[in-house]
């Protein structure tokens, strides 16, 4: 009986690169899961993050942008954001108020929008003056028979998560619960430490190398005070190693330093980090190279 009680599902969580997926979803869980950066295009894969809400389990589906493809490594994150949708139960479109229209308007001309049903959730209404908000919200009132709500939202305030949570779980299906409701993610601790670990690498560095560079984690040896990552950062070009390394080794000391206190602050405990470079040439462009390092077409 209570199982017949509650629901759950998968709400897919998509936009523009940068819109702010990633924020959002540390937000709503409370706990630093998924990759932040001020670049576009820093999320690569899905991830699932778990929220339980009165009856309801909701597991968002962290996505890559939705953008022009170009290389291989951004057909992959397209077509990982297409298959997210696909296996939704939800759609939550984020559109940040200062935005066109035009970026919702090439979402509601994918064939998926008409096939799975969904929210948009307006972001970053703090950047935005009242009348303006209003504004924004009327121009979207053309497009209202197409979803199901349009809810206002900041993380900077704290304004519009339990709105959008009790929106959320009206349109999931019911189901005895997917996970067990102590789970945040589904991903595997590993998976974790190396968004953590490419965070850092976008923080620290600047241009295009935070793009050309992914992390494998090698090793993990946990003891009882302090546990050991051991990790390995790939590069494409030797001049690339060099920037990240850096003068003296300072550029590589900062970066580990970075990536070691956002791992212990996940981790709760003390972390000892081992980081090593090396040089794959080409690898964002060979199939081979990047279902090596997980990206499976």
């Amino acid at each position: 009986m209570e199982e017949s009680l509650t629901k759950a599902g998968f709400v897919a969580v998509v936009g523009r690169p940068n819109a702010g997926k990633s924020t959002l979803l540390n937000f709503i869980v409370g706990e630093k899961l998924a990759m932040v950066s001020q670049k576009a295009q820093a999320t690569r894969k899905r991830m699932n993050i778990i929220e339980m809400h009165n009856n309801a389990q909701i597991i968002f589906i962290d996505t890559p942008g939705i953008h022009q493809k170009e290389k291989l490594l951004n057909i992959f994150m397209l077509d990982e954001a297409l298959k997210a949708m696909g296996d939704a139960d939800l759609i939550l479109f984020l559109a940040p108020v200062t935005d066109k229209l035009i970026e919702y308007e090439n979402f509601l001309a994918r064939d998926i929008s008409k096939k799975i049903k969904h929210i948009v959730l307006l972001t970053k209404i703090d950047h935005v003056s009242q009348a303006d908000l209003l504004k924004k919200l009327s121009e979207y009132q053309k497009h209202q028979e197409r979803f199901e709500a349009i809810i206002p939202f900041s993380v900077k305030k704290k304004v519009g998560r339990v709105q959008l949570l009790d929106e959320v779980i009206k349109h999931l299906p019911a189901s005895p619960y997917l996970y067990d409701p102590q789970m945040l993610t589904t991903e595997h601790i590993r998976d974790i430490y190396k968004e953590l670990i490419r965070e850092s690498i976008f923080e620290n560095l600047s241009d295009e190398l935070p793009y050309e560079s992914d992390v494998i984690i090698n090793k993990i040896d946990e003891e009882e005070g302090i546990d050991s990552v051991f990790a390995t950062i790939v590069v494409e070009k030797e001049t690339q190693k060099g920037m990240m390394v850096g003068k003296g080794g300072e550029g590589i000391k900062r970066l580990g330093k970075d990536a070691r206190e956002k791992i212990e602050t996940f981790a709760q405990k003390k972390i000892y980090l081992d980081l090593h470079i090396v040089v794959k040439k080409g690898w964002s462009k060979s199939k081979e190279e990047l279902e090596g390092l997980g990206y499976i077409f």
